[in-house]
């Protein structure tokens, strides 16, 4: 074993949060709200954030990395911030230190591929309905026990609910379920991940006429009247479900969102 990894506090605690975000034609797309979620986060976990830490430093470090594999035109790249090490539960040190990914993204553009998605519910284990919740910490056993129990059972995706049986989230992004002209995703009390691309689907969605945007709970029986149920995060942007349980979906607006998408990215 590594021996940085003996002392590192991400590793050993879970203390650390990270940001994925997407890189296309050598910029990072929602920049503000990546660095900004990011900053929150690190108050919330009581890091102590550098001076020199602003938003044209935490872009200059995510492109210097990208220009040094040569990924400019479209790349994945995960920002780990974790505890400077020492102490066990009670830190010695709250100043950070960070650890930046990239790999390459073969479709840069955001699209649907035609092909089935079947998720079910996870029930062995649920999402705390609190703030810390809300936040991309490296503390993921949830989604990674879902993860394995979806890929043994031949799903796709699985959809997790809180204490109080509610919908809050998919394993790898949001939820929003389209009924009767209202678009409907949990809101963040709920324990739901604060996404970067919830936050833009809200805003596209509430641009379409006829379509209403509500933040409520979603109970598992609400899924099964859905026309429509879709998952979103950063990277894939728009992943349209087809199946739940014995219920088949649309994809039509899910279309019609991902046009917007990739409209005001290019405007952008």
């Amino acid at each position: 074993m590594q021996n940085s990894l003996l002392h590192n506090r991400g590793f050993l605690y879970g203390d650390a949060l990270f940001e994925t975000v997407k890189i296309l034609d050598g910029k990072i797309l929602f920049l503000e709200d990546h660095y900004f979620r990011l900053m929150a986060s690190m108050r919330i976990l009581r890091m102590e954030i550098p001076m020199n830490f602003t938003m044209e430093f935490f872009e200059k470090e995510i492109l210097n990395e990208v220009k040094k594999e040569q990924f400019e035109a479209s790349a994945r790249v995960r920002i780990t911030v974790f505890r400077k090490e020492g102490g066990f539960y009670l830190p010695k040190d709250n100043n950070i230190e960070y650890v930046i990914s990239v790999s390459k993204i073969e479709k840069p553009i955001y699209q649907i591929e035609n092909s089935s998605y079947e998720v079910d519910i996870f029930k062995d284990f649920y999402v705390s309905k609190q703030l810390i919740s809300t936040l991309k910490s490296t503390n993921k056993i949830v989604q990674i026990t879902g993860s394995i129990y979806a890929d043994e059972n031949g799903l796709d995706n699985c959809i997790l609910l809180n204490e109080d049986k509610n919908v809050t989230e998919a394993l790898n992004g949001n939820i929003f379920m389209l009924k009767d002209n209202k678009l409907i995703t949990p809101p963040i009390s709920e324990g739901c991940l604060n996404g970067i691309m919830r936050k833009q689907i809200i805003a596209l969605a509430k641009t379409i006429e006829g379509l209403t945007v509500e933040e409520v709970n979603i109970s598992p029986f609400d899924l099964q009247k859905a026309d429509e149920l879709f998952i979103t995060n950063v990277i894939k942007g728009i992943q349209p479900v087809t199946k739940y349980r014995k219920k088949e979906f649309e994809t039509n607006l899910s279309q019609t969102l991902i046009s917007k998408l990739n409209t005001k990215i290019r405007l952008g």
